[in-house]
């Protein structure tokens, strides 16, 4: 595949376009501002982008770019079209997808009649479903569900920064095509393969959550260090120090560890130390609206998993796992030690098994703790899986352990199930709820 059209001469557009055309694809830009088209077509950038001026001169005088108002002589004249038009957002975030919808009718119109295969592959930034809900079925409306087997929808969100926009392009942390099929997987494939990151391919909505969630992440990191900023000036610390030993940890920090969707938190640290930092800054009439959110986020977390087990009706509830965490016998501010108070409060009928708590109640640094602050949970903790799979209605699961797997390879059909690690054992629990 050579030919290649890019809807939207914006900001990724005018990058993808001229940087498409630099790896050797024949491409045609388009977009309703004349102004914009003639600047393309006389070598010049309508955008302030490094080297970008530079590279669409070269590109035009090479006769690899060039670019029309046209949506007929684009898509006439190029196998697989890139959408990039703005998605713009009203002020209570709603999206606008009307130039989304409108390129997508008109592209559909001109492959009206045709039977050539022809890919369209979503740059813009969109919420997840957005590509099949408005972008798939404009197409279809237009070309004709006879059109069908001959269009390849993909997602492929770009992650290319104002300033570094040409670097961030050739070299992205990933490029991330989403797509229901695999041949609609192996033209992006080729298209990047000279591109320098790990290639991923996964499904439409996934493609499209994962941008969001890049972005809302990059969001976050901001006004954390912005908040941290805050904190360390109120103790008379040197902020720029203090974060630049805090990035020196790429094992906790700067890394995957605690994202991986899941329950709350708990534990002796993690609780007991947000507290204290924000007394202290609270006393120093620091505002931390982003700190000051972690605890209440954590709260709602819980408020959910019993919402979730509440609305079954069931009264026999099974807990798999006390502790805070897997592979502990810590019972200190656990999540799970709330979720089983609230049941017992409202009458349910609990049992638990958690194999290291068991241990913990006969001896270890909890059995204090175990016997003098809870003893009516220790009292309803079960020795062996039998008697927790005999005595329960519903299963809450919420460590992923070697018990865990071998208690839901033995669970009935008539048991519901409740998973708090959200994935990590859901291959077992929809293998149950299947049968």
């Amino acid at each position: 595949m050579k030919r290649i059209s890019v809807f939207g001469l914006g900001y990724v557009g005018c990058v993808s376009a001229a940087c498409l055309a630099e790896a050797g694809f024949e491409v045609i830009g388009i977009d309703l501002n004349e102004e914009k088209v003639d600047m393309i077509n006389n070598g010049k950038s309508p955008i302030v982008e490094p080297g970008l001026d530079e590279l669409l001169a070269k590109v035009v005088s090479e006769g690899k770019l060039r670019a029309t108002t046209s949506c007929e002589e684009a898509v006439i004249n190029s196998d697989l079209a890139f959408i990039c038009v703005g998605t713009p957002g009203d002020e209570n975030g709603k999206l606008r997808l009307n130039a989304l919808q409108n390129v997508s009718r008109e592209i559909g119109q001109v492959l009206k009649g045709s039977t050539k295969p022809y890919t369209v592959v979503v740059r813009s930034t969109v919420l997840p479903g957005t590509t099949q809900r408005i972008v798939t079925s404009s197409l279809l409306a237009t070309a004709g569900e006879i059109f069908r087997p001959f269009l390849k929808v993909a997602m492929n969100p770009e992650f290319i920064r104002e300033g570094t926009a040409l670097k961030d392009f050739a070299n992205p942390p990933f490029t991330l095509v989403g797509s229901e099929d695999g041949d609609t997987e192996n033209v992006l494939k080729e298209i990047y393969k000279n591109v320098d990151a790990p290639y991923i391919h996964t499904s439409l909505k996934t493609a499209e959550a994962v941008k969001y969630l890049c972005n809302s992440y990059h969001a976050l990191k901001v006004c954390f260090a912005n908040e941290a900023g805050d904190i360390c000036q109120s103790f008379g610390i040197d902020a720029q120090e203090v974060m630049r030993i805090f990035c020196m940890d790429t094992k906790l920090n700067i890394s995957d560890a605690y994202l991986r969707p899941g329950f709350a938190f708990g534990g002796s640290c993690l609780p007991k130390d947000l507290r204290a930092l924000l007394y202290a800054t609270h006393h120093a009439d620091v505002a931390l609206p982003l700190f000051e959110s972690i605890l209440p986020s954590n709260e709602a977390q819980i408020e959910q998993a019993i919402t979730k087990v509440l609305a079954s009706g069931k009264k026999r509830i099974g807990i798999l796992g006390l502790s805070f965490k897997p592979d502990t016998d810590d019972l200190r501010e656990s999540p799970m030690v709330r979720l089983v108070e609230t049941f017992i409060g409202k009458g349910f009928d609990v049992r638990i098994f958690d194999r290291n708590v068991s241990i913990a109640k006969l001896t270890g640094a909890n059995r204090r703790y175990i016997v003098e602050e809870i003893p009516h949970i220790a009292s309803l903790m079960c020795d062996d899986h039998q008697q927790i799979l005999a005595h329960s209605e519903l299963l809450v699961i919420s460590n992923n352990t070697k018990d865990v797997e071998e208690i839901l390879a033995q669970v009935g059909t008539d048991c519901m199930l409740v998973d708090l690690t959200r994935g990590t054992v859901s291959d077992q629990i929809l293998s149950q709820e299947a049968a």
